[in-house]
Parts: C-alpha cells; sequence; structure tokens
C-alpha cells in the first residue's frame, strides 16, 4: 500500500527516467537557537523514484550525510610539565566542518570501498580537513584523531550505522540530533543511493541554523558593532569583578 501510494504521487518523475533519482525533504528548513534552546530532532526523509516506476528485488541502501558549515580551527595538545598542564603542541586544520552526522542503512564499509567513501566523505575517517603548516604526516594523524575524539564527545560528529530506515524498497528516513552548541550557519544535507559498491543517485538540501531572540541581538551586536561591543564586555567584566568583591567585603564584616 505504502509502495503504491508513493508511485501514484512520482508518477510525473516516472517518465523516461533511465537511472534512480531522489526525492528528499527534511521536517525543518530552520532551525532557531535561543536562550532555552537544548537541541532539536531533524527528520529526513524521500523517496526512490526507479525508472519507468520497476522496484527492484534487491533492497537499495541509502547514506545521509547532514554537514555544518566549514571552519578553520586550532587543535592544541596538552601536555604536563612539572605537575602543570600546558599547551605543548598545536596542528591548524583549514576547513574542519563545524557539525558532521553521516546515517546509513548499513555500516558504510559494507556499502562502499575506502576510494568510493573517500571521495564522497562517507564515514567520520574519510572527512577532508585540510591540515595547513607543512607537519609531519604523524603528526597530522595524531592531531586528527585528536579533533575527531573531542567533537565526538561533544556530540559535534556522529555516525549512526544503521540511521536510516528504508520502507518497501522505495520510502526511506533517517532521525539526526542536533546538539545545543552547533555552530550557526548553513547546514547542508545530502542523500546518496548506493547500489553494489556504487553511488548511482543523489540529492542535496539545505538547512539555515540560526540565533534568534536576544541571542540573535548580541551577535548582531557583536559582528556590527565590534569596537563598542569589546568595550561594553570589558565594562560588564568589571562591574562583576567589583561586584563580586563587595559582595565577600559585606560577609566577612
Amino acid at each position: 500500500m505504502i509502495r503504491r501510494l508513493a508511485l501514484l504521487l512520482l508518477a510525473p518523475l516516472l517518465m523516461a527516467q533511465s537511472t534512480p533519482i531522489l526525492v528528499p525533504d527534511i521536517s525543518a528548513r530552520r532551525i532557531d537557537i535561543q536562550y532555552s534552546f537544548t537541541g532539536a530532532q531533524l527528520l529526513l526523509f524521500g523517496a526512490i523514484v526507479f525508472p519507468r516506476g520497476r522496484v527492484p528485488d534487491r533492497p537499495a541502501d541509502i547514506v545521509v550525510v547532514l554537514k555544518g558549515p566549514v571552519q578553520p580551527i586550532m587543535v592544541r595538545e596538552k601536555q604536563r610539565i612539572a605537575g602543570i598542564w600546558t599547551n605543548a603542541d598545536s596542528n591548524r586544520f583549514r576547513s574542519a566542518p563545524g557539525y558532521y552526522a553521516v546515517a546509513s542503512s548499513r555500516p558504510i564499509s559494507e556499502l562502499v570501498d575506502e576510494r568510493t567513501a573517500a571521495i564522497y566523505e562517507l564515514g567520520l575517517q574519510n572527512l577532508q580537513l585540510s591540515p595547513g603548516g607543512g607537519a609531519q604526516p604523524d603528526k597530522e594523524r595524531r592531531f586528527e584523531s585528536g579533533l575527531l575524539d573531542l567533537r565526538r564527545r561533544q556530540r559535534l560528529y556522529v555516525e549512526d550505522p544503521k540511521g536510516v530506515e528504508i520502507s518497501e524498497n522505495v520510502l526511506y528516513r533517517a532521525r539526526i540530533f542536533i546538539p545545543s552548541q552547533v555552530p550557526v550557519g548553513t547546514y547542508t544535507a545530502e542523500t546518496f543511493l548506493i547500489e553494489r559498491g556504487k553511488v548511482i543517485a543523489a540529492a542535496t538540501k539545505e538547512i539555515q541554523v540560526g540565533k534568534s531572540g536576544f541571542e540573535r541581538l548580541v551577535a548582531q551586536s557583536a559582528r556590527r558593532h565590534a569596537f563598542l561591543y569589546g568595550l561594553a564586555a570589558v565594562g560588564l567584566s568589571l562591574f562583576l569583578g567589583w561586584a563580586a568583591a563587595a559582595a565577600f567585603r559585606r560577609r566577612g564584616a
């Protein structure tokens, strides 16, 4: 019944198709971050349209990738020297995504080979982070591993090998959690249809993540009036420090 309904709704797309196509959608085109924002559940869903409406007997495989804005980042390594933790070394990455989540119907290693996974950046180990600074390969690998581990623990990098559900070999859906500390900007939701180790169809949707309310006002003020914003921040810090000192003096008295 589900398959018949999907084919009926997508009938205009079935004409003269030689290869499958994807018709993706998302549950929200924009996510607003407010002071009370604790995260959001995003549903990525859609349909697979096969040539002439003939759904193959073999099961389809889908990989969904949600990627946040790319940004440079400096990763610092701390070491304990003379009993004190201090920055001992660092490495810069020119294009690390601020957020990355991948969900698939099966583990990616079972769907494609390493070359294909690297081309489409499928999986955390295949992210193109573009390290800068000319460091030695072993150092770059060490810092890359550290960056991936850090962002996993922050829930900013997520991999779910069974996160895509497929119904009747036509409809698919994946739920991805957006944590509260995600960066603002334009996110891309990429969907890949994989068959016999090859990507045979792909589609992309965009999602806007931005601040609203008081948070948006503060962010706009910091961007448009950087000097005045800096003075206000310093003044507020001095006032809070003075207020805390005064409170301690009253308690001591």
